[in-house]
């Protein structure tokens, strides 16, 4: 029998699903990928998932959000080395202009700085599929109901229309 200490145990990603009362979520595109994300990040040594969520968020959009304007959703499986610790907040439509990534890579060739995300955009829950990887479109199609969390917040039932970025 195998030792469990020769598997290494998940990693945990934060991050936060913003939402809007027009039925819209706000997806950061993944530089040099064919996908938007949320904003979502690896936990630090000594970070609570609501802490590494909060600095994941800042990091690649430039919000500042509040720790108790956050609802948390919980821990989700998601990849086969990797769950996400998810939270909430719903918050009026904003000009997505004033969203930064904070946050740089190393271009593999050149070495160039390039940010994690270079893209941002509301989006229409029923875009989520299209845009998003099948693991995150898994996430926030399957395991969480996007409308239903929008009507926890009280917000209005209306339908919204997909923007891009």
């Amino acid at each position: 029998m195998l030792s469990m200490e020769f598997f290494a145990p998940k990693r945990l990603s934060c991050g936060v699903v913003i939402v809007n009362d027009e039925h819209e979520l706000l997806l950061c595109h993944v530089t040099g990928q064919n996908h938007w994300d949320l904003p979502k990040g690896g936990i630090d040594d000594g970070e609570t998932p609501l802490q590494a969520a909060l600095r994941e968020t800042r990091e690649e959009t430039g919000l500042r959000l509040a720790a108790d304007e956050l609802v948390d959703l919980g821990r989700f499986q998601y990849t086969g080395k990797k769950d996400l610790h998810l939270f909430a907040t719903c918050t009026e439509r904003f000009d997505i202009a004033t969203l930064r990534c904070e946050s740089h890579f190393s271009e593999r060739y050149s070495g160039k700085q390039l940010p994690e995300m270079d893209g941002f955009g509301w989006f229409s829950f029923s875009r989520v599929a299209a845009l998003c990887t099948p693991k995150m479109a898994l996430v926030l199609g399957d395991k969480l109901d996007l409308p239903q969390l929008l009507r926890a917040f009280g917000t209005s039932d209306r339908q919204g229309t997909a923007l891009a970025a």
